[in-house]
């Protein structure tokens, strides 16, 4: 049964919604991994299907699971991003609680969450100043041990996404700088962990050039990754049951997690 923990005792920021954390735990666990979940929908609200469909899938696979509901508009930068963080660190720091390996702690997004996702693993600045009690949770590592973006949101201008922009930044999303800072690609470092990244050639809702651009930088920096690119099928799929090309995403992905020592089992 899921149960819905407070990521924060002080919320820091404007707070018309607090942010939380779902703690989906599997029937019949067999495995020490976990992954914390953000949902989808352009900054603006949170899928479902994206969220609870999701973790769902994992517990299938043995996984205990998180689905993180962060604030989205009219909650601006840098919010979601803290509420991303912290919801990493929450899960580290509760890991024996938990039962999970605080080094198997992976994030895992789908178009605007994607974006998160991948700014939760890449963009390591200090924004402490934010915070307005501090705990001993803000003290654990916030960057993940591997990042699964589904169709994600990467650049926020250009071949991006105007409406995650907008919603993420308001009126500084015309800013350049702020922008191209934002764009997770001109941030991936040597720090940046690996990736299983998977989108459709013909998304019309996000441009595939996302999830290319952002593995082109992963290959410059020598992050591991594997990416699927289907050729059909429109934005916003989810598990995508219902499509017999793309809905083998899932069980790529758990081979994926096999192969990386992630999930356990031979390959």
């Amino acid at each position: 049964m899921m149960e819905t923990i407070k990521l924060w005792e002080n919320v820091p920021g404007m707070c018309e919604e607090e942010p939380v954390l779902e703690f989906y735990p599997a029937i019949k666990k067999t495995s020490d991994a976990t992954v914390v979940i953000f949902p989808g929908g352009g900054y603006h609200f949170r899928a479902p299907h994206e969220g609870q469909g999701y973790a769902e899938y994992f517990n299938t696979l043995g996984m205990n699971v998180f689905v993180c509901e962060y604030r989205v508009a009219p909650h601006r930068h840098p919010l979601p991003l803290l509420d991303a963080r912290r919801a990493v660190q929450f899960v580290r720091y509760n890991a024996e609680k938990f039962g999970i390996n605080p080094e198997k702690v992976g994030v895992m997004g789908s178009s605007a969450g994607g974006h998160l996702a991948a700014t939760v693993s890449t963009c390591f600045d200090d924004f402490s100043c934010v915070l307005e009690a501090k705990d001993e949770i803000d003290a654990v590592d916030f960057i993940p041990d591997f990042q699964i973006l589904c169709y994600p949101v990467i650049a926020l201008k250009s071949f991006g996404h105007v409406g995650s922009m907008k919603n993420l930044l308001g009126d500084i999303g015309e800013e350049e700088e702020i922008v191209d800072y934002l764009s997770a690609y001109n941030r991936v470092s040597e720090k940046t962990p690996k990736a299983f990244v998977w989108h459709t050639f013909d998304d019309g809702g996000v441009n595939v050039k996302n999830s290319l651009a952002y593995a082109w930088k992963l290959k410059d920096f020598g992050i591991q990754c594997e990416m699927h690119i289907y050729q059909n099928g429109p934005h916003g799929l989810g598990l995508a049951r219902d499509n017999l090309s793309v809905g083998q995403w899932s069980d790529s992905l758990k081979i994926w997690l096999m192969h990386n020592g992630i999930l356990g089992g031979k390959v």
